[in-house]
């Protein structure tokens, strides 16, 4: 797997993710290593301070699949919004793959079939920190 581009998290959305993760029990937890990993590579800053081209919880991202070249657009949320048309969990693999990614770089994400999926991020519609919405 090629190296992994380097991604931002907003405090707050560390924190909310990382309790999710702890309420979960034991024998859940192994399909979210991947995103505990993620999590602990990405930089932390407050919501103020995240960039405005970087894909954070709630989000509106537009994203391609490269190798099939579909794009989508989806809304990042956390388990209690999923399953409306349009979202993507954050527990979800894409979801996961997508937190903390910036606009024009491209990640390679392990899929539950065992094939690797590399996405790239094309544009953010929506972003709560840039909209002033700081505790979405």
């Amino acid at each position: 797997m090629s190296s992994k581009p380097p991604i931002v998290v907003s405090r707050l959305d560390m924190e909310r993710i990382e309790a999710l993760l702890e309420r979960m029990p034991h024998a859940q937890q192994a399909p979210y290593e991947a995103l505990r990993a993620e999590l602990d590579r990405a930089e932390v800053v407050e919501p103020s301070q995240v960039p405005a081209d970087v894909v954070t919880m709630n989000s509106v991202v537009t994203f391609e699949d490269e190798n099939s070249s579909d794009e989508l657009t989806v809304s990042l949320v956390y388990p209690s919004g999923a399953g409306v048309p349009g979202t993507v969990s954050i527990f979800a693999p894409v979801g996961s793959a997508l937190l903390g990614m910036a606009v024009g770089q491209h990640i390679e994400w392990p899929m539950p079939d065992g094939r690797t999926r590399r996405l790239r991020v094309l544009e953010i519609e929506y972003q709560p920190e840039s909209a002033g919405d700081l505790h979405r």
